[in-house]
């Protein structure tokens, strides 16, 4: 048999399937919960100090969202400042969702934590009966793409609703909420490093429990001094947070850069 067929077979470039989402560093991490705290002030600072309301702020964001979604969609490759920007807008757009219903609606926030629960759980169950894989290292079609953008926007109103629930309804205050989720993310780590959990379980846990984090570091250092804040105000916060992102991604960009 000639074997240089084997040779000429084992030296055709092979496809390299790319992954669409970032890899999950320290970076990754920084980013998520600043982008969550964008989130919630953002939503505060367009609909009171810029008076568009909840309706006009979910029509701005919503179609801002639409554009991301679309250039991150039709990207190739994982973009850093794509990505973000369309996970900036989705937490947003998250907090829009609950504050629409809790606000417009009058539905109880007990009720939309519930709501988005079960539907968070829902849409992890199709992608997993879809695709036997809800592992956010294999987002590498159009279709698994989908999947993981709805359970972020999922994860985004569900976080919302329970921040505001525990800080609000239940009047622990923002403080004491942001404490309380950072040990249960702390307890997530601890039981992916030291017992060995499931590294997706714990990424999802750890990724839903980033966004009440976030809104209540956002009420906490933009709301008043009467309702338990620092009263920075919804836009210096916002600033803070936003310049933070856009420095981190930058890095982040230009790192990616150099190992390309």
């Amino acid at each position: 048999m000639n074997m240089n067929v084997f040779k000429i077979t084992s030296s055709l470039p092979i496809h390299k399937v790319v992954n669409k989402v970032p890899e999950i560093t320290i970076f990754f991490w920084i980013i998520k919960v600043l982008c969550t705290t964008v989130g919630e002030t953002v939503a505060d600072f367009l609909n009171t100090k810029l008076n568009l309301g909840l309706t006009g702020t979910t029509i701005v964001m919503g179609s801002l969202l639409a554009i991301a979604l679309f250039l991150q969609l039709k990207a190739k490759k994982y973009i850093p400042g794509v990505y973000w920007f369309t996970v900036v807008l989705i937490s947003v757009s998250g907090t829009l969702i609950t504050d629409n219903l809790t606000d417009n609606f009058n539905v109880p926030l007990s009720a939309t934590t519930i709501i988005f629960a079960l539907s968070l759980a829902a849409i992890f169950v199709l992608w997993y009966l879809v695709e036997k894989s809800v592992s956010v290292h294999k987002i590498t079609t159009f279709r698994r793409e989908i999947f993981y953008w709805l359970v972020i926007l999922s994860t985004f109103a569900l976080g919302t609703a329970t921040g505001d629930l525990i800080a609000e309804t239940f009047k622990l205050g923002y403080l004491i909420s942001a404490i309380l989720f950072s040990m249960m993310i702390a307890a997530v780590t601890l039981s992916h490093f030291k017992f060995k959990l499931n590294s997706i379980i714990t990424f999802w846990l750890a990724y839903i429990l980033t966004r009440p984090l976030g809104a209540s570091l956002g009420d906490l250092l933009s709301q008043p001094h009467n309702v338990g804040g620092l009263e920075l105000g919804t836009i210096i916060t916002s600033i803070i947070f936003l310049t933070a992102i856009v420095v981190t991604v930058v890095f982040v960009s230009v790192k990616k850069k150099q190992s390309d």
